[in-house]
């Protein structure tokens, strides 16, 4: 449990945090500070999902999300001639 002014790191990777919350029914500010890459592929080890996400610094708009889970992944060539 955090208290105000409290600092947590979180590692990149399966062993980083996947969640943060405030369950004491009162209002909590948190500041995140991220090393996050543009564009960023991210792994959901809790539901098996893998995401590709880009765009996110630009103003305009013009981002892409794609989240998926590997077996529902299309083929390399799928579509192509």
């Amino acid at each position: 449990m955090l208290r105000a002014w409290d600092v947590a790191a979180f590692v990149r990777g399966a062993a980083g945090a996947h969640e943060v919350r405030n369950d004491s029914g009162e209002p909590a500010r948190v500041v995140m500070f991220s090393t996050v890459s543009d564009p960023e592929v991210c792994v959901y080890p809790d539901s098996g999902r893998v995401g590709a996400l880009a765009g996110w610094s630009r103003t305009d708009g013009q981002r892409v999300e794609l989240i998926n889970r590997p077996e529902a992944n299309l083929d390399y060539f799928d579509g192509e001639t």
